[in-house]
C-alpha cells in the first residue's frame, strides 16, 4: 500500500524468512468480492507464548479486495498467538475518524500498534504521538514521511511492480522481433507516490529494451474506471501490443471492456494477484501475467508488532532487534506457476 490507495493478493509467508512474496494496490472502491483465506505464518522459537501484548490495529473501510484481505490477515494472524490481545478499531475512510481512532488506542496504553494510514502525511502526528507515548508503531504499506513516527515499517515494492511487468513486457515483445511497440498503460491514481513509483519501475525497465510507454492514464483503482478508461483507450489505438494494469481490482473493468471491443490483438499484465486474475490467466486470453502486491504484509506487520513488544528479533537474523523497513519483493504470477498461487488469492 505507501499512501491513500493500494490492494493486492494473500500469500501465507514467513517473516522469519523475511522471503515474502508481493502483490497488487489499494483503493477505497465498492468490493465486488469475498476474500475466502487468511494468510497467516506459524512455527519457529519466537512463536512460542511469551510476555502478554495487546497490539492495536487501525486500517482505512475494506470496501475494497485487497483491504478486506488486509484486515482478516491481520486478525487472523493475532488469533494464532494466545499472548496477543487484538484490538482493532472501527476500519473508516475518514481521516478524522482515523485519527482518533488510533488516538483512543494510545489512551488504552496499547503494548504496540500495527496502522495502515489512509494518508500517511495526514496520520503522521497521531503515530509521532503514539511513538513519544512509548508505544511502538509498527507503519504497513502507505508509509509515514517522520521515521521518528514509526518503529518499522513494512510494505510492498511499487517500483519493483513496475519493473516486473516492464520486464515481463519488455521481454516477449523482444523475442517477437517487434520493433516500435505500442505500450499503453493504465495507473491507479496518478497523484499517489505509489503509482508514480509504479510508472517509474516500468519505464525503467522498458527502458532497457529500447521501448516506453505510448500512452497511459489512471483509472482510480476503481472496476467503474477501468472500463471507462479501458474503453477510451482501446479507441484511440486500433493497433496495440501491450498493455500493463496497475491493479487487478480496476482491472475487472478492464478485461470487461476489452471483451465488449472484442479486441485480442496484444497481451496484458496485472498488478496485484488476485484469485479472478489468476483465473483469467489460467484460461489463457488476453490476461496472460500478474505482478503481486501481497496484502500478507498485514500478518507481517502483527509478527513484528508482537516481537518488537517482546523484545525480540527475528529468528534468522543475527541482529538482536527487528528491522527499522522491510519491503516485500514482488512476483510475477504467469500460466507456467499459476496453480500455485491460486489458492492464495483473493477475490476482487
Amino acid at each position: 500500500m505507501t499512501d491513500t490507495s493500494r490492494r493486492g493478493f494473500l500469500f501465507a509467508g514467513s517473516i522469519a524468512g523475511a522471503g515474502m512474496l508481493a502483490a497488487a494496490c489499494t483503493s477505497n472502491s465498492e468490493e465486488t468480492g469475498n476474500t475466502n483465506q487468511q494468510s497467516v505464518s506459524t512455527g519457529g522459537d519466537n512463536d512460542k507464548p511469551g510476555t502478554k501484548v495487546t497490539i492495536g490495529f487501525s486500517a482505512p473501510a475494506a470496501d475494497h479486495g485487497w483491504i478486506a484481505a488486509i484486515a482478516k490477515n491481520a486478525e487472523a494472524q493475532a488469533k494464532q498467538y494466545s499472548d496477543v490481545d487484538f484490538k482493532p478499531v472501527e476500519p473508516t475512510n475518514d481521516i478524522n475518524q482515523q485519527i482518533s481512532a488510533v488516538e483512543s488506542l494510545i489512551a488504552q496504553k496499547v503494548g504496540a500498534l500495527v496502522i495502515l494510514p489512509n494518508d500517511g502525511e495526514q496520520l503522521n502526528q497521531v503515530a509521532r504521538k503514539a511513538m513519544d507515548a512509548g508505544i511502538p508503531v509498527v507503519n504497513l504499506d502507505r508509509v509515514f514521511p517522520d521515521k521518528l513516527s514509526y518503529r518499522t515499517w513494512v510494505g510492498g515494492d511499487n517500483y519493483g511492480m513496475g519493473v516486473a511487468a516492464g520486464h515481463y513486457i519488455g521481454k516477449k515483445l523482444k523475442d517477437k522481433g517487434v520493433a516500435k511497440p505500442v505500450i499503453l498503460e493504465i495507473q491507479g491514481i496518478a497523484t499517489l507516490p505509489l503509482t508514480q513509483d509504479r510508472s517509474k519501475g516500468f519505464a525503467d525497465a522498458l527502458k532497457t529494451y529500447g521501448f516506453s510507454v505510448t500512452a497511459k492514464q489512471d483509472a482510480k483503482f476503481t472496476v467503474e474506471s477501468g472500463n471507462q478508461v479501458a474503453g477510451n483507450l482501446l479507441q484511440a489505438h486500433k493497433k496495440i501490443d501491450a498493455l500493463w494494469n496497475h491493479d487487478d481490482d480496476q482491472g475487472v473493468g478492464v478485461l470487461a471492456a476489452i471483451k465488449q471491443a472484442n479486441r485480442n490483438e496484444f497481451f496484458m499484465v496485472g498488478g496485484a494477484g488476485s484469485a479472478n486474475a489468476m483465473r483469467e490467466i489460467k484460461n489463457g486470453g488476453v490476461l496472460e501475467a500478474t505482478v503481486t502486491y501481497s496484502p500478507s504484509m498485514a500478518s507481517s506487520a502483527i509478527k513484528l508488532a508482537r516481537l518488537i513488544a517482546q523484545g525480540k528479533g527475528m529468528a534468522d537474523l543475527v541482529e538482536k532487534q527487528v528491522p527499522q523497513s522491510i519491503t516485500l519483493a514482488s512476483e510475477t504470477i504467469t500460466k507456467d506457476n499459476v496453480d500455485r498461487y491460486l489458492p492464495l488469492g483473493f477475490e476482487s
